[in-house]
C-alpha cells in the first residue's frame, strides 16, 4: 500500500520527504542525499510501461501503475504533487492503494514567489498556472508533464484535505518552520499508527532527523554536493550548483510574499482563494 506525501509545488514536500526518509530509512535519523531514493515521486515515466504524449494518456495508468507498484504488498512512501482528483473519470489514486496520505499547504503567496524563482517565469504566467484548474505540471523543457496534473492552488488543496477514500494528516508548511518538534512528532505518530507500528516515536532519532534535515543544512549540502536524480529529476536543478544561483533550497522560511511581490497581485491571491485562505488561518 501507498502513503502519499502529498503537496502543490514549492510547499515543503522535499523538506518532509527529507524528513521520512531520514527518520524511517536510517540507523540514527541523520540526512543523506542517497536516502531519497527510498521516496520517489509519482507518477514518473519509470512506472509505466511506455512513453506517454499527455496527461489524457496518463491518467489511464495512474491506478494501474499503482497496483504493480504494491502488488509485494509491501508500504511505500510516494511524493506527488498530483492532484486528488479524477480526470475524465478517472481518479489518481484509490482506496485499494492506498494506505493513507500526509498533505503539506502553504500559503499561496509564498508558493507564489517561491515558483517564480523555481521555474524562472514571469509575474502572469506563475499567476495563470497557480489558478488554472487543468494545469500539469512544469518540465525542463517548460512544457507541461505529460504524467502529472496539479490543477490550481485551490483545487489541489481542497482535493486532499476533503478526501475521505483514506486518513490523511493535513500539516501547514509554516507550523514545519516555527513549530518543528511538535509537527514532525506528528507525522511520524501518523505514519506509525497507518503502518500499526506499535512502538513510541524514538526522540533521539526524531531530533536527529529534524536537526539533518534542517532547511540551512539542506541548502549547505546543495551548495556542497549538487543535487542527483534522487532530489529531483528536473536536470537544470542538478547541475545550477555550480554557479550558486537560483538553488533548489534557495529561500525557505525566508520566502517572505510581503517584501517580494505587490500588492495587486496579493490582491488577487486572497480574493481568488478567499474561502481556503481563511479556512487554513492566512487571513
Amino acid at each position: 500500500m501507498i502513503i502519499w506525501l502529498a503537496s502543490y509545488p514549492k510547499s515543503g514536500n522535499t523538506f518532509v520527504r527529507a524528513f521520512l526518509s531520514s527518520y524511517y530509512y536510517s540507523k540514527d535519523g541523520n540526512f543523506d542525499f542517497g536516502l531519497f531514493e527510498n521516496i520517489k515521486q509519482f507518477p514518473n515515466e519509470e512506472f509505466f510501461e511506455k512513453k506517454l504524449k499527455n496527461i489524457d494518456e496518463a491518467s489511464k495508468e495512474w491506478v494501474s501503475a499503482q497496483k504493480k507498484i504494491i502488488a509485494n504488498k509491501k508500504i511505500k512512501f510516494f511524493k506527488t504533487h498530483s492532484c486528488m482528483a479524477t480526470y475524465k473519470e478517472r481518479p489518481f489514486t484509490t482506496a485499494e492503494t492506498t494506505l493513507g496520505a500526509i498533505y503539506i499547504v502553504r500559503d499561496p503567496r509564498n508558493v507564489f514567489t517561491s515558483m517564480k524563482n523555481h521555474f524562472s517565469m514571469n509575474d502572469d504566467d506563475i499567476m495563470e498556472m497557480i489558478m488554472d484548474n487543468q494545469r500539469g505540471l512544469i518540465s525542463d523543457e517548460g512544457v507541461f508533464s505529460t504524467y502529472t496534473l496539479i490543477s490550481s492552488w485551490a483545487n489541489h488543496y481542497n482535493s486532499w484535505s476533503k478526501t475521505n477514500h483514506f486518513r490523511r494528516l493535513i500539516i501547514k508548511y509554516e507550523d514545519l518552520i516555527s513549530n518543528s518538534y511538535e509537527t514532525f512528532r506528528d507525522i511520524v505518530v501518523f505514519t506509525n499508527t497507518l503502518i500499526n507500528r506499535t512502538e513510541g516515536v524514538d526522540k533521539n532519532k526524531l531530533i536527529n532527523a529534524i536537526k539533518s534535515t534542517d532547511f540551512k543544512t539542506l541548502k549547505s549540502k546543495e551548495i556542497k554536493d549538487g543535487l542527483n536524480k534522487s532530489v529531483t529529476s528536473f536536470k537544470k536543478w542538478r547541475k545550477v550548483h555550480k554557479e550558486n544561483k537560483n538553488l533548489f533550497f534557495n529561500l525557505g522560511p525566508q520566502n517572505n510574499w510581503k517584501k517580494l511581490m505587490n500588492k495587486n497581485l496579493s490582491n488577487k491571491i486572497e480574493e481568488k482563494f478567499k474561502e481556503e485562505m481563511l479556512d487554513l488561518g492566512y487571513l
